[in-house]
């Protein structure tokens, strides 16, 4: 059980209501749900939601939650999928009962019934090519031709499947369809393939099978084989919900599992085909599944997202039969909430401008006389330097960092104008004072420009008494951050914008027309000594900047790089 489930609320929507008087009415021993996903790529942010629904529910009822591999296709699949997919369902703070499970497993026992339905005269195998099968499904306007094979008998039937079996036809020269009805409205009854030819030996059980279930036939098998009782899928699986009640009925068990459908997980600017994702994986346009940028839990995981916020917004987006398109805004909303009283501060220019403080030595020299009693700092006489202890976080403990302060500082180069905009309020000309964080009111006497006008550096003052305050009758607007040019470490950060430029990227015929040239920017920035010493993988609030992460992959102290996560604030607010 993980350590979430005791502050679940009861929560109320069409499938938690169903389950519930299911319980009531003591319809089953135990829930039982199941995740199970296809290993053909990385999970997605759709498929947080599904993971949050299944094992939510059984944490919610006393029930269990099984991991399941739809293994059926082992052309798509890889060891690696599996083994990322165990780790993002575990990051996401869930665990499944007992072993995880495979399709696969199961290859023995839904071979028997693959025989058992040809024994019942509800399955016979087709010599059709697969153009002439899709050709003869006919349309929503007319009934499908049936195939040549179709009557064919019981005995002849068996023999042409174990010919399947023990690999005497090519891959499409024979298949096994169910035998159900070729007028159905519905075109998933048109007698649908249940079992295909494929030359392929299988991560999991290697070269034993050159025949291989199809996955509509595999899943709702494999959903009673482990007593599943609420088999939960996403709403595209609703016209294929009566062969899943045909597929379980024929096998004769006594208490079936039940399908119900719940409408998927739209965000806008966000796509969600495995098959495009494989695509820019495959291409080099990112640099792999756990790219920051992509909506993978792996890449979602590397750009520093919680799992507490991906829950959060999962619980927020609710769970409906009507499709919808839910506002990237409120993930990073969910994200930013986690965010707020986890994170340690510390300070990064992004985009430094050098300042050097003409009259350090002299105002510095005798801050233990000038100093606020707020203040805690350190004199370092051989370093010329300051070392200011602040807490990491101004409302939670989390210790105390040391920061240098230096005759030669960084300051963002977006904090001082020389034209400064209507309602700018930090460094000018015309306002050449503002207090450094942490530290004393800074006084701009010149800046440098090069040839094109932009300014290079700064001269500047500071003034000794108002280290960590301003004196009676000294009023100074705005507050800035820096960083000691000295003793900062240079870093690369890596800023963000959506991986696609419009809001449903994947109508998109092609892929490569919608994506943003901006989403990643990449800075040389400076950062403070504390920043650069952390361990990959740890959050931060820049201030005034938002929140970064160390990156998992590159982060070193030497060469530090942080990944932003969020923005610092948005003017969104959910409903």
């Amino acid at each position: 059980m993980s350590e979430h489930s005791s502050n679940n609320a009861q929560k109320n929507d069409f499938i938690r209501n169903i389950i519930r008087d299911d319980v009531n009415a003591q319809k089953h021993p135990q829930i039982v749900t199941r995740f199970p996903p296809e290993p053909n790529g990385y999970l997605h942010l759709g498929h947080v939601k599904s993971i949050c629904l299944n094992f939510g529910i059984a944490e919610e009822f006393g029930g269990v939650c099984n991991l399941r591999f739809d293994d059926t296709n082992p052309t798509a699949e890889k060891q690696d999928f599996i083994d990322n997919i165990e780790n993002d369902v575990k990051w996401l703070g869930f665990e499944w009962a007992g072993e995880a499970h495979h399709a696969s497993g199961y290859f023995d026992q839904l071979y028997a019934w693959a025989v058992q339905l040809i024994e019942q005269g509800d399955a016979y195998v087709d010599l059709q090519s697969p153009e002439q099968i899709r050709d003869n499904r006919g349309s929503f306007n007319e009934a499908g031709t049936p195939s040549p094979q179709r009557d064919a008998s019981v005995a002849e039937n068996l023999a042409r499947f174990k010919d399947m079996k023990d690999g005497k036809f090519a891959e499409g020269e024979a298949v096994l369809r169910a035998k159900i009805d070729m007028a159905s409205p519905n075109m998933n009854m048109r007698d649908p393939v249940i079992y295909r030819v494929m030359h392929q030996a299988h991560h999991q059980t290697g070269d034993k099978w050159c025949i291989y279930p199809m996955y509509d036939f595999a899943h709702p098998l494999s959903d009673a084989l482990e007593g599943i009782t609420h088999s939960l899928c996403t709403l595209e699986f609703e016209d294929h919900r009566p062969f899943y009640d045909w597929a379980v009925e024929k096998i004769g068990f006594e208490v079936p599992p039940h399908q119900y459908e719940f409408s998927r997980l739209n965000v806008d600017h966000t796509m969600t085909s495995k098959r495009k994702l494989k695509q820019l994986v495959d291409e080099g346009v990112v640099s792999g599944w756990d790219d920051p940028r992509m909506p993978t839990i792996a890449g979602m995981r590397r750009r520093g997202y919680t799992p507490e916020g991906l829950r959060d917004f999962c619980e927020r987006v609710g769970v409906t039969k009507v499709d919808s398109v839910v506002d990237f805004r409120l993930l990073e909303f969910s994200i930013r909430q986690s965010l707020e009283t986890t994170t340690a501060r510390g300070m990064a220019v992004l985009k430094p401008l050098k300042v050097t403080i003409t009259n350090f030595s002299d105002a510095v020299s005798s801050w233990e006389s000038q100093k606020a009693d707020s203040v805690n700092a350190r004199w370092d006489e051989d370093a010329q330097t300051l070392w200011l202890k602040q807490p990491k976080h101004p409302n939670v403990d989390m210790g105390e960092r040391e920061i240098p302060f230096t005759e030669t500082l960084y300051i963002d180069q977006g904090d001082y104008e020389i034209e400064p905009p209507a309602g700018y309020k930090r460094l000018s000309p015309e306002k050449p004072e503002i207090r450094l964080r942490n530290t004393y009111v800074l006084a701009v006497t010149e800046h440098i420009t090069d040839d094109a006008g932009n300014v290079t550096e700064l001269k500047a003052t500071i003034d000794p008494a108002t280290l960590g305050n301003n004196p009676e009758g000294r009023k100074v607007k705005g507050v800035i951050h820096w960083v000691s040019a000295s003793l900062g470490v240079p870093a690369t950060v890596r800023m963000y914008e959506q991986l696609f430029s419009v809001e449903d990227p994947g109508s998109a015929s092609d892929v490569h027309q919608v994506l943003n040239p901006n989403s990643l920017t990449e800075l040389a920035a400076v950062v403070e000594p504390s920043l650069a010493n952390s361990d990959a993988g740890t959050r931060f609030q820049f201030e005034r900047e938002g929140y970064f992460i160390a990156d998992s992959e590159e982060h070193t102290s030497d060469k530090p790089v942080f990944n932003q996560i969020v923005s610092l604030r948005d003017s969104y607010k959910p409903a």
